[in-house]
């Protein structure tokens, strides 16, 4: 291809190109005065842009309401809204919120998103007695409730930003709000509660009305339930462990979401979710069970020392079916202490949410311990009410002492004889077994007999366990030096964290640690002389000698961020138990005639030995038989 190249022609054209565009610029250029003029008007434009700034600042009402009936702005808010744009048009459509309260408690609902945004309890306070902060379970924002809509023209939108429309009315006493998102006039989705007057219970219920078109009911939608927990207690590390995700199931079936960082369960026919702290609850409650939930909870406070504002961050996800096209939920919230006696007044199973333990160990909190303390607090100090409570408790267990201890003392007594057939079937172990049974039977003496009462008290004790940090009655009262039962008594701030035991020392646990160590002391003795060395078995005397040193330090340590409460009730327990054993050791067992009572035992034909002892020789003559059929 022949390469083109710029002639005259060519040059002299461009040049004149050039020169016009320059002169039209000339002739285009604005005037002094037309500059003047310009600079004027956009100096105007900013100073009039900068007076509506600031007297949108100024003005009570939102700087940006659209004006009802303008099918423009309608026509764009559809856009991103759908059939809900409606809402935004309303004179409601700002950030305000409407207060509903009793005696007991103080709820502001937003007309963002129609949930609530504060609820406080107005008889209780945060921290410590007198503290001046009352508790609040959701306030700035620490949660919200939200539904995922699902539109008939495939758009995702969720409540929690979108604007409702209040109307507060009064039925009698009780206080009425109803929260209403409207996509038409007659078309909304509508969040009711009902406040009573001195009552943790508000009613609240979600229905829909006219939005079978509005909406895909062709699937359920997602209520969104998400809490962080705000500290309300002394000990960040006691609140932490009561601190959780509880709930009803199936068949009235309860469990909770395991401890840690972004643990999660998934049940079926949940009845209600309860985001339960330490001593205070929020509590979600359905008439029409939910077909699955997913129920998440994450570990805040992993660090006492640095997170000391939230605890948890609990979620909850559950479907809301339509039938035939709406939605009708009936439902509750609870907002208020964990008190066992407030919950079961409600007769909605919510006070299975207060940890009292399973099986044997409830039974034990609900009809005895429950019951005696209520009693004992009626009129008198909740620390007198523990020593008193715990005496009863003690005085009630002193016959299964007295049986432990008179076994301990036969078993005493036997310990030579038991120690010569040792000596005498050294190398028959089957033979020194079998002879040894003879001798209990001959005596009169069960082996077992100081284990069962032994076994009879260890419920006991697990349910003083589980009571005592369920005890909501104990929350902020003092005695002696403990200003909170409910939580650790320190009596000195140490200027550094120690793992495992904390930054205080709590006198409480100091005192319970000394009881048991002189009462492990003072029975260890007689354990050990009552339980002969058994061939090919650990030493129980070494054994029993380091348990006496072991078991008041790990009292020490694990107890020092514990309740007073707790540690109180174990010191008055080991006091009273030291007090029972001395008297039954020197006042009413005899071991003189406990030794002359087994020496005519052996005279006398010996009793038939029992099942249990019949299968234990069984069960040893099978096994020496085995063993000698394998040499």
């Amino acid at each position: 291809m022949e390469e083109k190249k710029l002639d005259l022609n060519s040059i002299i054209g461009m040049l004149l190109i050039v020169g016009i565009f320059f002169w039209m610029m000339y002739q285009n250029k604005p005037s002094e005065a037309q500059l003047a003029a310009e600079k004027a008007k956009k100096e105007l434009v900013a100073k009039e842009a900068q007076a509506k700034a600031v007297a949108a600042k100024q003005a009570v009402a939102p700087a940006a309401v659209i004006t009802p009936g303008d099918s423009t702005q309608l026509a764009q808010l559809q856009k991103t809204l759908g059939g809900f744009a409606y809402s935004a048009t309303l004179p409601s459509a700002k950030n305000d919120v409407t207060t509903i309260e009793n005696d007991y408690v103080l709820l502001k609902i937003a007309n963002k998103g129609g949930y609530i945004v504060e609820a406080t309890l107005k008889n209780f306070e945060k921290f410590k007695k007198n503290s001046g902060q009352l508790v609040s379970l959701i306030k700035d924002n620490n949660a919200d409730l939200n539904i995922q809509l699902q539109t008939s023209d495939n758009r995702i939108l969720n409540t929690k930003d979108l604007y409702f429309e209040p109307a507060l009315t009064k039925s009698g006493a009780d206080q009425i709000l109803s929260m209403k998102l409207k996509a038409g006039a007659n078309e909304y989705l509508e969040y009711k509660y009902i406040l009573k007057p001195n009552d943790y219970m508000v009613g609240f219920d979600i229905r829909s009305q006219g939005l079978n078109k509005v909406l895909n009911t062709g699937k359920p939608l997602d209520l969104q339930w998400n809490m962080k927990t705000y500290r309300s207690e002394k000990s960040i590390a006691y609140e932490n462990r009561y601190t959780e995700v509880r709930y009803q199931y199936e068949d009235n079936k309860h469990n909770y979401v395991n401890d840690g960082k972004d643990k999660e369960e998934t049940p079926d026919k949940v009845s209600y979710i309860a985001f339960k702290q330490h001593f205070f609850a929020s509590i979600l409650i359905t008439d029409t069970p939910f077909e699955k939930a997913q129920l998440k909870s994450n570990k805040l406070a992993l660090d006492e020392t640095k997170d000391t504002v939230f605890i948890k961050d609990l979620k909850a996800a559950v479907p809301l079916a339509f039938h035939n096209g709406e939605l009708d939920y009936k439902m509750s919230w609870y907002f208020g202490p964990t008190d066992y006696a407030t919950l079961k007044a409600y007769d909605k199973n919510i006070e299975k949410i207060v940890p009292l333990g399973w099986g044997i160990f409830g039974w034990i909190n609900k009809f005895i311990f429950i019951p005696l303390f209520g009693f004992l607090t009626g009129g008198i100090s909740y620390g007198i009410a523990i020593i008193i409570f715990t005496i009863l408790i003690k005085l009630a267990m002193s016959p299964i002492t007295y049986k432990s201890f008179l076994s301990q003392a036969k078993m005493k007594v036997l310990r030579p004889d038991i120690t010569e057939l040792g000596e005498k079937y050294k190398k028959d172990p089957m033979k020194k077994q079998q002879e040894t049974m003879k001798l209990y039977s001959k005596a009169g003496v069960n082996p077992m007999a100081g284990c069962i009462p032994a076994l009879i008290q260890i419920p006991f004790m697990y349910a003083s366990f589980q009571f005592f940090p369920s005890a909501f009655e104990l929350r902020q009262k003092g005695f002696l030096w403990a200003d909170d039962l409910s939580s650790f008594d320190s009596v000195y701030k140490l200027p550094f964290h120690i793992p495992l035991y904390g930054d205080h020392i709590s006198l409480f646990p100091i005192l319970a640690a000394i009881a048991i160590f002189f009462y492990m002391k003072m029975t260890s003795g007689d354990q050990q002389m009552a339980a002969p060395q058994q061939e090919g078995m650990p030493d129980m005397a070494k054994m029993m000698k380091m348990m006496i040193y072991v078991s008041p330090i790990m009292m020490l340590i694990f107890f020092n961020s514990y309740g007073a409460g707790l540690s109180l009730y174990n010191f008055i327990s080991n006091l009273i138990t030291i007090g029972i054993m001395f008297v039954i050791k020197n006042y009413i067992v005899d071991s003189d005639k406990i030794h002359a009572q087994i020496q005519e035992n052996k005279l006398k034909e010996p009793k038939k030995p029992g099942k249990f002892q019949q299968r234990l020789q069984e069960a040893m003559e099978q096994a020496e038989a085995q063993k000698a059929k394998k040499k």
